[in-house]
């Protein structure tokens, strides 16, 4: 989808739910410390142009944002010709599930069920595993595929993509044992 903060907002704007944070044009160091303070910490600071872990920082209070931010768009700039950043709120233990998605123009979608991404290594998978370990019960992936076929046909409108595509949400397994009883 190119850049994260486009992404980010194209996916809020068709009411996909994202981890909290700022994505603004407003760049500017005072924009960003405000930004993180209202977010709290800890925080992850992200090349908007980024993949890989390049330009991403972990922030766990307030004294440490500055340097953190400067070195992130330092190291974004030289990797990706781009210093943007964004900001978000960092998960301590997210599940990193993602659900492979057939969508149509005519509003029909099918779940091709869930892996879990969440061994990585430098922010990169390393092992895709399926099923979902959090989703094992048949609660559990009912409810990953009632979310992903709900969210699917408006994802893939904004992004005017009518075939495949994978959905990724880091916190839906974690958010799911919280909200739904899965024995």
């Amino acid at each position: 989808m190119g850049l994260k903060d486009a992404a980010k907002r194209l996916m809020r704007q068709a009411n996909v739910p994202i981890v909290p944070g700022y994505q603004g044009d407003d760049q500017s160091l005072d924009r960003l410390t405000r930004a993180a303070s209202a977010i709290g910490y800890p925080m992850l600071i992200k090349a908007v142009a980024g993949g890989g872990g390049k330009g991403m920082r972990l922030v766990e209070d307030a004294s440490g944002f500055s340097d953190a931010l400067l070195a992130a768009k330092r190291e974004a700039e030289r990797a990706f010709g781009n210093d943007g950043i964004l900001i978000e709120k960092y998960l301590t233990r997210p599940r990193h599930v993602e659900v492979q998605v057939f969508a149509d123009s005519h509003g029909n979608t099918i779940h091709l069920f869930e892996r879990d991404c969440s061994l990585q290594r430098r922010h990169q998978k390393v092992v895709e595993e399926a099923p979902a370990p959090a989703c094992r019960t048949p609660c559990a992936r009912q409810w990953v595929k009632r979310r992903s076929q709900r969210r699917a046909p408006s994802a893939m409108s904004a992004r005017g993509r009518w075939n495949s595509s994978s959905m990724s949400r880091t916190a839906w397994a974690r958010t799911a044992r919280r909200s739904t009883s899965w024995k």
